[in-house]
């Protein structure tokens, strides 16, 4: 098939790759050209706006950091609204507002260009693995016709119902992510404090009802002073001010949320906010990190 991608960085250019390797045409642009080199070696086509990617795709795939940069992408000028033929779909695993996204739905409905929103999680291990988890929203015949796309870049693929559900079941996971990683950090803090092989101890308990991927991937990592990003603080923030957002409107208080935003604040007054969420660890017990 004829592909667009759009975005290729830390998870775009492994699962941009993954679709290259299944035998399809991409055409290529990303907000910095040098990001792309990998890509374009690997026989990918430059293309300098998102509409010059979008004008003879069948589908295009966007990965881009936040709800702005979608909205630039595809309805902005020299968008992807501009070029993408009637009969297209485009394909948007960025994760973003999702209240946002049904109204970008509607705009890009009235081009006849069906939106799919399909945000991930699996970090860049998932990516490069094409292991994601993919959820879904928007139409049903539009996600049958992809999803021998999505099968190339993910695991599981699940399919959430209507616009915006997609985002909305991310959502979810960013609540049981972010709160699990807190508990993951003060619970290596306890075992260091403690004066026990926190290493043993990610063994002892990782087998039973404690066992996560959180601790299991992310545990190790705290315990060797590894904060390199597989998903950076910054990025984790945006997703937990997109959860606290549509709590707001559901009149709903998300406290565990709330704390561990305000801890991953600290983070970024630090300057952590380019490293790894597992650089939560650092915020709590001891002050004294570089």
């Amino acid at each position: 098939m004829k592909l667009a991608f759009i975005g290729s960085g830390i998870m775009g250019e492994p699962m941009c790759g993954h679709l290259l390797a299944g035998g399809h045409a991409v055409a290529l642009h990303s907000r910095t050209k040098s990001k792309a080199e990998r890509l374009i070696a690997a026989g990918a086509t430059w293309c300098d706006s998102p509409a010059d990617a979008a004008r003879d795709a069948d589908i295009i795939f966007v990965n881009v950091p936040d709800t702005p940069d979608v909205g630039k992408v595809l309805l902005g000028v020299n968008g992807v609204i501009e070029s993408a033929r009637p009969g297209t779909i485009a394909i948007d695993h960025s994760t973003i507002s999702p209240t946002a996204t049904r109204e970008m739905a509607s705009k890009l409905a009235a081009k006849q260009v069906t939106l799919l929103d399909a945000p991930v999680s699996g970090g860049d291990v998932g990516a490069k693995n094409a292991t994601l988890s993919i959820m879904v929203g928007g139409d049903k015949a539009a996600f049958d016709r992809a999803l021998p796309l999505l099968q190339l870049l993910g695991k599981t693929i699940t399919y959430a119902g209507r616009s915006g559900n997609g985002q909305l079941t991310k959502l979810v996971n960013q609540i049981l992510v972010s709160v699990t990683n807190l508990a993951v950090s003060e619970a290596m803090n306890f075992a260091q404090q403690s004066g026990l092989d926190a290493a043993a101890t990610i063994q002892a308990v990782g087998g039973g009802a404690a066992g996560s991927w959180q601790l299991q991937n992310l545990g190790p990592k705290m315990l060797k002073g590894d904060f390199t990003p597989g998903f950076m603080i910054d990025l984790q923030q945006k997703d937990l001010r997109l959860v606290l957002e549509s709590a707001k409107e559901l009149n709903l208080s998300l406290r565990a949320v709330a704390l561990v935003s305000d801890l991953f604040a600290t983070a970024q007054s630090r300057g952590w906010g380019r490293e790894g969420t597992q650089a939560l660890f650092k915020t709590i017990g001891r002050s004294d990190w570089p």
